[in-house]
Formats: structure tokens, sequence, C-alpha cells
């Protein structure tokens, strides 16, 4: 049985435990390789998008002034990266070749608007000035260094951040623009891991690029006075983002590390932005405490290990440590736990215990109970269940996750129904616990998570 699942129903971290409750030349001028097997480029232009494409729509954002417009530019970039990197062999620049392209592409655009557009002007005078009369055909300028400096706390994704989370959107917008322009989500992920419409995301999505553009807020890191405001938004979207990487709401893959581990590096940045914000500190511990447990999540072969299941020597230790320094520092603000900090220290039981059995259930229940009071959600309430399985049986369990079911709260969860069957299962129930864990395996999205549920419903006698 699992810690649970967190206050958002939103893919939280731990909750896939809950499950089971228990040689071309490049543009830049620079000599590239011979050319590449195609699909080894091709490869190479997804990694490079995977591990870049939020610096690079950041990078464009400050550039152009337009988030739209970077979006645009740096799709189109791709797009001509995976015609020419399979024929002429990837570029010694990936990064700076995309980002090339991308500005050239952006030039084009301004020029359609007005050959006189200020804007044009500014953006054509940063270019070589017989390249820029050249225009698109030219092949991209060299690019010796990138447009953020990855030891700067304003970094670009950074910046990004918080012009996604300004005040002038709401708070869904808020999380929608975000997820999709810094953590690169698809719009059937981020409905997925908030139980609205695909078209719902995607209206959010345009609405908030015009808001923006609407308002004129500046691509820039905002200054020290303006930023409490928008905090919440922004660590909002970090426990989305790093939720979405530690349980995957769909596709083959359980975890998605370089999800994951990218919000930890941008709750880190925040931390040393604002040093005193406990939320910050119990947010970053809450990620380190979860993304320790990563190398025992999977077996061999990708399939989810159950907590109770896992080798604890895998754990990562240091992350551990780095963890509970955090919660450390979130509880000496003096200001109490907040949602995050909360949820820290239910994982901090977890990392500190020997074996699930020898986890301080009662601790945890009482800390489900607070969380509940601070940020009551029916996810809150469906984990503090499963504490109270742990601590006290299924049967007080079950009572409490048939009130759920009863108000309809979590509909088209898959949590609740397997949540349910396990303890239908524990209870002597077989036939209603196979029913509802086969119902979780079709809610489910993830393809890992799915085999677990239907191996559980087949082994039921």
């Amino acid at each position: 049985m699992a810690e649970g699942a967190g206050p958002g129903g939103a893919g939280e971290a731990g909750t896939a435990e809950d499950a089971g409750v228990a040689g071309g030349t490049d543009a830049a001028g620079e000599a590239g390789g011979p050319a590449a097997d195609p699909g080894a480029a091709r490869g190479v232009v997804e990694a490079v998008w995977r591990i870049e494409s939020a610096r690079i729509v950041g990078a464009l954002a400050r550039y152009t002034g337009d988030l739209e417009l970077a979006e645009d530019v740096a799709q189109e970039a791709l797009a001509e990266a995976l015609v020419s990197w399979p024929r002429d062999g990837a570029p010694a620049s990936p990064v700076g070749w995309l980002l090339a392209t991308a500005r050239r592409r952006a030039i084009d655009v301004f020029r359609r608007r007005s050959a006189l557009d200020a804007r044009y002007t500014l953006l054509a005078g940063r270019l070589a000035e017989g390249e820029a009369a050249a225009g698109a055909a030219a092949p991209p300028e060299r690019t010796d260094d990138l447009p953020w400096d990855p030891d700067r706390v304003d970094d670009d994704v950074l910046a990004l951040m918080f012009v996604a989370c300004h005040p002038v959107l709401s708070p869904e917008a808020r999380v929608a623009l975000t997820l999709r322009a810094v953590a690169g989500l698809a719009s059937e992920q981020i409905a997925r891991a908030f139980l609205v419409p695909v078209p719902t995301v995607q209206a959010r999505i345009t609405r908030a690029k015009k808001t923006i553009a609407a308002a004129g807020v500046p691509f820039e890191l905002p200054p020290a006075r303006e930023r409490p405001a928008r905090l919440g938004g922004v660590l909002s979207v970090l426990y989305v983002i790093f939720s979405e990487g530690s349980t995957a709401t769909s596709g083959a893959d359980l975890v998605r590390p370089d999800l994951a581990y990218e919000a930890i590096r941008l709750a880190r940045t925040l931390a040393a932005l604002q040093p005193g914000e406990p939320e910050v500190c119990g947010l970053l511990a809450l990620c380190e405490l979860t993304a320790a447990r990563f190398p025992a999540r999977t077996g061999p072969g990708g399939d989810p290990v159950l907590l109770e299941d896992q080798d604890r020597r895998q754990w990562d230790r240091t992350a551990i440590r780095r963890g509970l320094a955090a919660l450390g520092r979130a509880a000496a603000a003096g200001r109490g736990l907040g949602p995050y900090g909360l949820q820290a220290a239910i994982a901090a039981c977890h990392a500190s215990a020997p074996s699930v059995r020898e986890t301080d259930w009662e601790r945890v229940v009482l800390l489900y109970e607070a969380l509940g009071r601070v940020a009551p959600s029916p996810v809150v309430e469906l984990n503090r269940a499963v504490a109270v399985a742990m601590a006290h049986g299924p049967r007080q369990a079950l009572e409490m996750v048939d009130d759920l079911v009863a108000t309809d709260r979590l509909s088209g969860s898959y949590l609740l129904p397997s949540v349910r069957g396990e303890l239908l299962a524990r209870l002597g129930r077989p036939a209603e616990a196979r029913a509802e864990l086969e119902l979780a395996a079709r809610l489910c999205g993830n393809a890992r998570e799915r085999s677990v549920l239907l191996r559980k419903a087949a082994a039921l006698p």
C-alpha cells in the first residue's frame, strides 16, 4: 500500500504506487559528422527537443516578445530539423541550429506583417547585415553561445514560467499554459491530469496566449516585489510537472525522469530565488524525497514495483538527505507547513521507515487529516483512506472510499476503483474486487500501471 496521490488529483507524486494501494555541415557553419543514419539522426532531433524545448521556446519568447509566435517558429525549426538532419547529419550545435532557424522564421513573419515594422528592424539588426538581406534562403548564422546562461538564476525557463503564471490569467489557464509551453505536454496529457475535456484545455491555452499578448506582459523574470503574487501559480505548475514526470498519466513509461528532474531543477532555482518561502522549500523537499525512490520504482522491464515490494537499498540516500534538509528549512520558517510541506512530511515518513509495515502510519493519517484541512480535495481523502487501511484495517477505509463513490467526486479517475478493489480483496470479496480493478484498468491511461491492475485482477480467486 502506497503513501498517496497528493492533493490535486492530477497525476500527483506517488500515484503509481497507489494503484496497488500497497558529415554534413550544420546551419551554423560548423562541421557536423558524416551523413548519419536517418533513424539515429531523428533520435537526436527528438532527444534535443525533449530536453531543450522549454529553453528554446523561452529564449524565442524573450527574443520576439510573442509567446504564440515563439512556439510556432520553434515547431517550424523542429520540422525542418526532422527533414535535414537525417539527410545531412546532425549539426555540431543542435540547439544553436534550432534557435537560428527559428529566429529566421520569426523575421519572415515580421517581414510579412510589415517591411518597416520596428520589431522586424530590431530583430534583423541582430543578424549579420548581409544575411539579413539574403532572407530565409541563407543558412542560419553561426551560434557560438546559447541565448541563456545556465548559471544565472533568472534563466529563460523560469522567466517563462512567471510569464505564464501572470495574475491576468486564471489559475487553470496558468497551469495549462505553462505545462504546454514549459513542460511540452500535449493537450491530451494535461486534460487527463485535470480530468477535464481536451477542448477545454485547448481553449484555456489559446485564451491565455491572447490575454498575455493583449496585456503586454514582458518576457522577463519579474522584479522581486512582484514575485509573491505569482509564486503560488508557479509552485502549482512545478508540482504538476513533477507529478507527470513521477507517474506519467499516459504512454508506455511509468516514470518520465527528464520531466521530473527538470521540475526539481526549477524548484531548486526557485528556492535560491525565494529562500525565505517555506512552501518553496516544502515543494523542493517533496520532489527530492519522491524522486529518491525512482531507482526502485520500476523493474528491469520497466514494470511498476509497488512500495511494499521495493528494495529500499536502491533508494537515493543523497536525495533523501537533500529532501529532509529542505523540509527542515520549511519548518524553521515558523509559519507552519503548507500543502507542499505536509506532503513532504508524509514522504519523509516513508523515506525514514525501514519497511512498509514499520512505517508510522498513525502519523501519516494525522498528516493527511491536516492536509485535508489546508487543501481539501477528494484525492487527499482517498489517500487518507489508504493510510487508515494500513493503520486500522481495510473495513474503516472502505467506508471512507464508499463515501467518495457516493459523492461522485472522483468520477473518471482510475485511482478510486483501484483503491476500492484492493480494499475489497483484503476483505475477502474477490468478485467485487476484480470488477473494481478491471474498471480501474479501463480508466488508467498509463500502459504500465494498467498491466499491473490487470494482473492483480487476474490473480484474484
